[in-house]
Formats: structure tokens, C-alpha cells, sequence
């Protein structure tokens, strides 16, 4: 079987471990005209924001928020501070340390997860998640979504695919676990196209994979060019999903640890595919089925 993240976790810290998302306010200098405007096509940050993710609220009662809800539902667990929302490096180091410090208060707080863009990550950020590393388990998530140039400025990401390895390879000089995120099933892209993504991340310094199979979103540039042109949108069914996903998991470097293979936006938000409301671990089950045929 592949390597799962949960198992991973819970082998490391021998408990479960819990993500708590987290909205620090941050931007994106691909909304805010440094790089570019609109952001990426696909993009409502809306779909995977908490109720206790706010940026109006402070750091520290989002963090508190969330493990109350968490608590609820399992015991004796610790957790992981996910700066998820927007572009968590974009902003200087002093103002970072000041959030980062915020959300490791607690006792039960085990680990720091930091998502980004490849192009907001300079040697200062990752100096102070070295920092970090030292006393939490710190994760660098990356969005890499795609490892062609044509693909990224079709949807607007406002980099390229050279500064992906780049950021990359300069975050693993400094010791830090990273987890690629990519975004399978983006239009003008093959199969083979994307199984190929399997065999240039596994060549790069990438401990964690993180994949997401393409939701057109409502409220998003992708939402108008897929009512324009679905014919440019090849989506799969879940059954064909779950076997590609077998497929590139079964492809990746075999120590290689898979995180998530599906993205599960409110269906309220979803305009395609249909996948009549199957859940996250619904699919993932169908995928370790398919995996272990393989593996027979």
C-alpha cells in the first residue's frame, strides 16, 4: 500500500493528529496587482474556509475554536497549526514569527503547517521555519497545482513551474518537510501529462503529496470559461478518478507520503463534476481497492 499521511502521523506521534485551518488576514500578490489580479481561475477561498477560520478573529481564539470543535469528536489528540488560507509567507518575517507564535501557545499544538506560493518564499521565511522546526513537526505546502508552464498561465498562477523547483530545493537545504500540492484534471492536460507530475516530484526533495482532483467552483473565472467552453474540460467520473489515482500513486517514489488524493467543496459551490455527493473517504477507500489490484 502506499504511504498514508494519517498513518504517518500517527506512527510519529502515536496519537491522532489534528489539522486546525487557520485565515491569518493574508493576501495574494496575484490579486493585489504585485504579480497579477483576478488570482488563479479556479479559486474561491471560500469553499474551504471553518466556521472558527476568520481573519477578524485573533490567531489564538481561531486556534481555540477549532480544538473545541475537534475535542468533541476524539479524545486524547493533539494538533497542528494550518495556515491555510491565501498566501501564508507573503508578509515579512517579524510579522510572520508574531502569527506562527500565536497559534503554537498550547501545549496540545504538535506541528506548524505553512501553505504558500513558490514565489513568496524567500531564504528569511524558510530560516524562520527551520526555526520552527526544532520544537514542532513544520511542514512547507507548497502550490505547485501544475508542472506546466502552459497549464499555470492558463489559470493565472503568475509563476512558472522553474521557480517551483527552485523554491523547492531551497527549502530542503534548510531541512524542512515539504508537501506538493497539485490540482489533477486542470483543462488541456492528459493523463499522461499528469501521471507524468508523479515522476517529477518524486525527482525533487518532496516528502508529502497532496492532490486534488479539479472542482469548477461557482463565483470563479473557471466557472465562466467551463459554461463557455466545456468542451476544453475533460472531468472525470469518481470511478475513473479513483483509478487514476491508484495509478499515480502507484507511480510516485515509493516513499513518497500521500496526504490527500480529493478535494470536497460544498456541493452548494460545486458546478462540475457530479459526484453525487461522495465523500472524501468514500473515494479514497475506492482508490486503496484499486491500488492494491495493482499491486496483485
Amino acid at each position: 500500500m502506499y504511504r498514508d499521511y494519517a498513518a504517518f502521523i500517527k506512527e510519529k506521534f502515536g496519537t491522532r493528529v489534528q489539522k486546525i485551518a487557520l485565515n491569518a488576514g493574508f493576501g495574494c500578490p496575484n490579486r493585489d496587482g504585485t504579480i497579477g489580479t483576478g488570482g488563479c481561475t479556479y479559486c474561491n477561498n471560500m469553499t474551504f474556509s471553518p466556521f472558527y477560520g476568520q481573519a477578524s478573529k485573533p490567531i489564538a481564539q481561531q486556534m481555540d475554536e477549532g480544538i473545541a470543535f475537534f475535542a468533541k469528536k476524539y479524545k486524547c489528540q493533539k494538533y497542528i497549526a494550518y495556515f491555510q488560507s491565501y498566501t501564508n509567507t507573503y508578509a515579512d518575517a517579524e510579522k510572520l514569527k508574531t502569527l506562527y507564535d500565536s497559534a503554537l501557545q498550547r501545549n496540545d499544538v504538535v506541528g506548524l503547517t505553512v501553505a504558500t506560493r513558490p514565489d513568496c518564499i524567500d531564504n528569511q521565511v524558510l530560516e524562520l521555519l527551520a526555526h520552527y522546526s526544532k520544537n514542532y513537526y513544520t511542514v512547507l505546502e507548497i502550490g505547485v497545482e501544475s508542472c506546466y508552464d502552459a497549464t499555470l498561465q492558463m489559470i493565472n498562477r503568475g509563476h512558472t513551474f522553474a521557480q517551483v523547483e527552485d523554491a523547492i530545493n531551497r527549502a530542503a537545504g534548510f531541512g524542512i518537510d515539504i508537501c506538493a500540492h497539485l490540482i489533477m484534471y486542470l483543462p488541456g492536460e492528459t493523463e499522461e501529462m499528469m501521471l507524468n507530475t508523479a515522476d517529477i516530484m518524486s525527482a525533487l526533495p518532496v516528502k508529502i503529496l497532496k492532490l486534488h482532483q479539479l472542482q469548477v467552483i461557482k463565483g470563479t473565472a473557471m466557472e465562466r470559461q467551463y459554461n463557455e467552453h466545456p468542451e476544453q474540460f475533460a472531468l472525470p467520473t469518481v470511478e475513473e478518478y479513483a483509478a487514476f489515482a491508484a495509478r499515480y500513486a502507484h507511480r510516485a517514489r515509493k516513499d513518497m507520503i500521500f496526504e490527500r488524493f480529493v478535494s470536497e467543496s460544498p456541493m452548494n459551490m460545486v458546478v462540475a463534476p457530479n459526484w453525487n455527493g461522495k465523500k472524501n473517504y468514500e473515494i479514497t477507500e475506492m482508490i486503496k481497492r484499486e491500488y492494491e489490484k495493482m499491486c496483485k
